[in-house]
């Protein structure tokens, strides 16, 4: 177990070292990090642009001096709600829409590096970018719905930075999947075998997650996760699969 966590801390440093390294890598990485700040500026000055409609909608701006400060107080409760909703679609939109496809080219490019090859699925590169999309809706959305559940009970127990704790754990978890079941999307493997395998290397998934806690540091690692991810699915996952088939 603790084996699995020193190795996801090791994979994800590794990738991004191979990540700044290799030129195309880095490009690609700097291209996921750009697409995923524009999602969020857009959105963000959307929301922002009808705060005061939305505000009006709650609740009107008192008049009396004693009451103003907790309207005012809402208004910024509901500015921080709304760049938090802004942020969490600018992320599903650019995973559904383009960084899974850049991930992917990042994890192929990581592949050939390797193993000198690519194991390609036998499937057009059009119906590969509609599986790939498919497949990423629930690998986004799963988590997401999660956390969400985790985080409203937080607000009405007494267990709020206890349950608090596990949404950071299990959150780090997902966004780790996000890039270690690139290679098994690719090999087209059942939905549910690629759970298995998450479900079996749960402690590697939270030390390679550890890094996207850091503020300033985690969109760095983030950005070149597929790397170190794709590296450590062909040197550990599936070695241990070909062992397990031997001995079988």
């Amino acid at each position: 177990m603790l084996n699995g966590f020193v190795q996801g801390i090791k994979y994800n440093a590794k990738g991004l070292f191979l990540g700044i390294k290799t030129p195309k890598l880095l490009l690609l990485g700097i291209l996921r990090f750009i697409i995923l700040v524009a999602f969020t500026i857009i959105l963000a000055t959307l929301a922002i642009s009808y705060h005061a409609k939305i505000m009006a909608l709650i609740w009107v701006k008192p008049e009396n001096i004693w009451i103003v400060w907790i309207w005012h107080f809402l208004s910024w409760l509901l500015t921080l709600f709304m760049i938090g909703i802004s942020t969490l679609t600018s992320y599903i939109l650019s995973q559904i829409l383009f960084s899974v496809l850049i991930m992917d080219y990042m994890s192929r490019i990581t592949e050939r590096i390797i193993t000198g090859r690519v194991q390609e699925p036998k499937l057009s590169f059009v119906k590969f970018s509609l599986y790939s999309i498919k497949q990423e809706i629930p690998r986004t959305i799963l988590p997401i719905a999660i956390s969400t559940a985790l985080f409203i009970l937080g607000w009405f127990t007494p267990l709020g930075p206890v349950i608090a704790t596990i949404s950071s754990i299990i959150t780090i978890i997902f966004l780790s999947w996000d890039n270690t079941d690139l290679v098994a999307a690719r090999r087209l493997l059942p939905f549910k075998k690629r759970v298995h395998l998450l479900a079996k290397n749960l402690p590697f998934h939270i030390g390679f997650g550890l890094y996207f806690l850091i503020p300033l540091l985690n969109s760095i690692f983030f950005s070149f996760s597929p790397v170190g991810a794709t590296m450590y699915y062909l040197e550990v996952i599936e070695k241990q699969e070909e062992n397990e088939k031997g001995t079988s």
